[in-house]
């Protein structure tokens, strides 16, 4: 049995202001509670405002519950004197490529978080050039970053967490800010990453396409959680999540309205060719 990279439990937590406190005033994450598994792929869907990127934000203590607990590895973020240990664990990416470069040079910029945490020097070279070949991005390791596609920049980024070797890697809206060739290049990389070496992957987004192939799918709205699991079990609670201001597939979309005309097909199918060999089925069983 797999054990918890990540235990979160009853977490809430409340930005602060300059006004008085507010009893009524809604959290930005209301009493959370979960676990991440070590080596799966979790995608975590949410509305703007939903909590995601401040649940993601809990996960390697750049910020602090004001109640409840997260252990990364078994260590309590709120232990100070575990911060390091806990950021070598949990490497966090975000969306955008550009804030997170901080050399001339690719491969400086690669080193950099692996120099930070104290790791050799003779050890980060072999580092650096390990990290750029898994994100395909070795033979630029000469190049300048700022000619790099948003897509590059960010498998640079992704690179740079790479190195430092942690067990997981959280992704904060990753693709926010790329085309649709940058988006396949980062997620190509971070599932190969997951499927090909272990590595734990939380995806953050509100691209519903991005969750389909993840292990499993936690829908956040409001600061609470209200759907967690398969993505195939996910998405067949269509009008929950519609309420919650967020889509489903296309292919479940079609299914359920298939389904309101009175089609008994189940809402599974989220590839293409599944949603088509389901209809194919119904209608081959209808004519038989």
């Amino acid at each position: 049995m797999k054990r918890n990279i990540i235990e979160v439990k009853n977490l809430t937590y409340r930005y602060k202001s300059n006004q008085p406190f507010d009893a009524g005033e809604a959290a930005a994450l209301d009493n959370i509670s979960l676990d991440i598994e070590e080596g799966s792929f979790v995608a975590i869907l949410g509305h703007n405002g939903s909590g995601k990127s401040t649940l993601a934000k809990h996960f390697n203590a750049i910020l602090l519950p004001d109640s409840g607990k997260v252990y990364v590895d078994g260590m309590d973020t709120a232990d100070e004197s575990l911060t390091l240990e806990i950021r070598r664990r949990v490497g966090m990416v975000f969306q955008n490529p550009d804030n997170q470069i901080v050399a001339n040079v690719v491969e400086d910029d690669v080193a950099f978080g692996a120099e930070n945490i104290g790791i050799p020097s003779e050890e980060i070279r072999e580092r650096v050039d390990e990290a750029l070949k898994l994100v395909g991005m070795y033979e630029y390791r000469e190049h300048a970053p700022h000619f790099l596609s948003g897509g590059q920049k960010q498998r640079v980024a992704i690179a740079g967490i790479i190195a430092m070797r942690p067990k997981c890697i959280v992704l904060d809206e990753p693709t926010a800010m790329l085309d649709p060739v940058g988006r396949s290049e980062v997620l190509d990389t971070i599932h190969r990453l997951n499927k090909d070496h272990g590595i734990t992957v939380i995806l953050i987004t509100h691209h519903m396409s991005e969750t389909i192939d993840a292990d499993r799918l936690i829908i956040m709205s409001d600061g609470r959680i209200i759907q967690d699991g398969k993505p195939a079990w996910v998405f067949t609670h269509v009008e929950e999540l519609k309420a919650a201001g967020l889509t489903v597939p296309e292919t479940t979309q079609l299914l359920y309205r298939l389904r309101k005309e009175g089609f008994h097909l189940p809402l599974e199918a989220l590839s293409v060719e599944e949603c088509a060999q389901t209809i194919y089925t119904m209608l081959s069983e209808k004519r038989g």
